[in-house]
Formats: structure tokens, C-alpha cells, sequence
């Protein structure tokens, strides 16, 4: 009766153990063919500004022995990011794996321009498989337009021409057309230039930006003194501003005359005249190295003493002697003597009206030859007369 027993409870273990062995397999049966989809690719974690896009390649993996087919998907985690799965340029959503081979899926994921800083994590599913993916976005985002520059302060002098280099950034999700403008003082003249055209309002695309080129010219009155200018580029939906500054170190003015402001002389041809200059400083900078030159009619040679002058103080005067040699050959009548004084920051003209008058020494030839003949005439008259 015991072994009867025995034998009996033998029989129902093993019932049991198929019975429980079969569900087991059974239940193995999805997780083997989930665990045959794997997916891979080898940037987990990366960093990245705001309004940047980031790709992946991602390789879906089929380890099993017969072919797969799985949805794909992408969990934004809760976040407002947009994104796209690709294969051969096409959007995908399932995908069919052979056994033992691969298909690659691209993930492009767009970083928000107004985003906090700080690190966001996904998810990309296909079937069961997951593959976690993580953004460190590097600095905090905004939804704004910059308008900046590198060298915002220039120095010269009034006669000077300052550029400055500004970058415009469109740190906004649309297109944007930007009017220019600038609000210096009376008098200066300020332009944009996009590229070497000359522009008033300049287009830049979304999360984009733009050189552009400022010139600021000061009027010729301008004093010493630091100007500001403010540059601005706007719209009705956005606008960035920045300043400018041109310091102006001083005018330059130079001025070339004779001490009684008399521009005219008279020399006789083949003879040497000798002119005082006075060239002034009428600026509120110094110059320096100024040097004197002429233009004169053919034949005629003009020298100065000195030829150059080492510097000239604001308001000072420098005493320049010129000396005019007009041409044995030429005649009566008046010529014009052209005289510069020059520097590197300035350049003063002055034409002077010479007239050229008859040697002396043809005077005295005319009366001789006058005397000789009245002399002839008496002798003939005393000789010839009583005839």
C-alpha cells in the first residue's frame, strides 16, 4: 500500500513539473524575443547651447535567429523638445531587423532657444528595447536678439573715419527682419554695411547670425572729447542695442599765408624775390614733420628755408621763407606760384599771383639806343646841315 502511494505521488511531481516547466517556457518565449532587439549607438551623453541640434546614429541590432520587427518610439522625458526618426531621409516609425544583421535610424533632436541650463534625459524604444539618452545643455537659453562688438571704443582725430564690427544674433525660433539705426550727435554721419552694400535693415534666419560693419565719421567741428553712440537693430517683436564710443584727441587745422595775409609779389624774369610765409597751427593737436612744395610754371625754380618744420603746437606759428626764381625767358605778365604745406593729418594750399616785370638792364639798352641815334642825327644835321 506504501509503494502504491509512492508511486502515485511520483507520477503527480512529475505532471507537475511539465505542467510547470511548459509555463515557464512558455513565459521565456517573449523575453527571449525581446531580448534579441538591441539597440546601440555611442554618444549616451553629450553637451550642447541652446537652439542647437544634436544627431544620432543609432544601430537597431537583431541578435535572434529569425527576423524582427519592432515600433519604434522616442520619450521626451516630459520635455518640449522636438525631434525626428529617420531612415534614408524618410520619418520611421517600425522597422524590420533579419536575423543577425542591423538598420540604422537617425535621431535629430532640436535643443529649445529658451531653455533652462542643466542636463535632460530621453529615451529611444524599439519593442521592448530602450536605449537612455542624456543632453547637458551648456548655458542658460533665451528668445532674444544680441547686438554685439568686440572693440566698442575706437580713439582718433576729427578728420578720422571709425569702424567698428558689430555681430547680430537671431536667437529667436523665426526669421527676422532688423532696422538699423544709430543716435549720435548733430553732425556725424553714421552707416551700416552688410557684406560692402551699404544698408539700412539687414535679415537674419532663426537661431542665426550676422556681421555687420558701422561707420561713424565726426564733423570737422568736433572738439577733443569721448562721444557716444548708440547702435540699435529692431523690429515690432524684438530688438538689441549696444554703444559705440569714438574719442576724438584733437583737431587738426593748418593754414599757409604771408604775415600780411598779401598773396601776390612781382619779380623780374631771370631774378630771385624772396617771400615770408607764416604757416599756423589752427588746430588742437600737434603736427608734425610739415614740409613745404611748390608749383610753378616751366623754368622757374621756388626753394623754402627750412624745408620742413619738425612741429607745430596747437595754435603755434612756424616762420618759412620761400625764395621765387622766375625764368630769364619770361615775359611780362603775371604767373601764378602755387605753395603747399603738408602734413600726415593736414594739408594747407595758398596760390600766389607773381608778376613778372622787364629787366632794368633792357631799360638802360632802350635809352642807349635812343641817345645813339639822336647823336647820329646831330652829327649829320652839323655835317651835312650848311649843304
Amino acid at each position: 500500500m506504501l509503494r502504491a502511494c509512492r508511486k502515485q505521488a511520483v507520477k503527480w511531481l512529475l505532471a507537475a513539473s511539465l505542467v510547470w516547466g511548459g509555463a515557464a517556457g512558455a513565459a521565456a518565449e517573449p523575453a527571449s524575443a525581446a531580448s534579441a532587439v538591441e539597440l546601440y549607438t555611442p554618444y549616451l551623453e553629450l553637451s550642447a547651447p541652446p537652439g542647437d541640434s544634436i544627431s544620432y546614429s543609432i544601430e537597431v541590432i537583431n541578435q535572434g535567429t529569425g527576423t524582427q520587427s519592432v515600433d519604434l518610439g522616442f520619450d521626451a522625458g516630459g520635455n518640449d523638445w522636438s525631434y525626428e526618426l529617420t531612415t534614408g531621409g524618410r520619418a520611421v516609425s517600425r522597422l524590420a531587423v533579419k536575423a543577425g544583421e542591423s538598420q540604422t535610424v537617425n535621431l535629430r533632436l532640436d535643443v529649445p532657444l529658451e531653455v533652462n541650463k542643466g542636463a535632460y534625459r530621453f529615451q529611444v524604444k524599439a519593442g521592448d528595447s530602450v536605449l537612455p539618452l542624456s543632453v547637458e545643455v551648456s548655458e542658460q537659453g533665451t528668445f532674444r536678439t544680441e547686438l554685439t562688438t568686440d572693440q566698442p571704443n575706437m580713439q582718433g582725430h576729427s578728420d578720422s573715419t571709425f569702424s567698428f564690427s558689430a555681430t547680430l544674433r537671431n536667437r529667436t525660433a523665426e526669421k527676422q527682419t532688423y532696422a538699423l539705426a544709430a543716435k549720435a550727435e548733430p553732425g556725424w554721419d553714421i552707416s551700416f554695411k552688410d557684406g560692402g552694400t551699404s544698408v539700412t535693415s539687414v535679415e537674419v534666419e532663426p537661431n542665426s547670425e550676422k556681421s555687420i560693419s558701422i561707420s561713424a565719421v565726426p564733423p570737422q567741428t568736433a572738439s577733443a572729447g569721448s562721444y557716444k553712440i548708440p547702435i540699435s537693430a529692431s523690429n515690432n517683436a524684438t530688438s538689441g542695442e549696444t554703444t559705440l564710443e569714438a574719442v576724438i584727441t584733437g583737431t587738426y587745422s593748418l593754414k599757409l599765408s604771408t604775415p600780411n595775409e598779401l598773396l601776390s609779389t612781382e619779380v623780374t624774369a631771370g631774378s630771385e624775390r624772396k617771400l615770408d610765409l607764416v604757416v599756423t597751427n589752427d588746430g588742437t593737436a600737434e603736427l608734425n614733420k610739415v614740409s613745404l612744395s611748390a608749383s610753378s610754371p616751366s623754368g622757374w625754380e621756388v626753394s623754402f628755408e627750412p624745408s620742413t618744420i619738425d612741429a607745430i603746437e596747437p595754435g603755434g606759428t612756424a616762420r618759412v621763407q620761400a625764395t621765387i626764381k622766375a625764368d630769364k625767358k619770361a615775359l611780362p605778365g603775371d604767373y601764378v606760384v602755387g605753395m603747399t604745406a603738408s602734413s600726415a593729418e593736414k594739408t594747407a594750399d595758398a596760390q600766389f599771383r607773381v608778376a613778372v616785370k622787364s629787366s632794368v638792364l633792357w631799360g638802360w639798352i632802350g635809352i642807349l639806343v635812343i641817345l645813339a641815334v639822336i647823336a647820329g642825327l646831330y652829327y649829320l644835321f652839323r655835317k651835312y646841315g650848311r649843304r
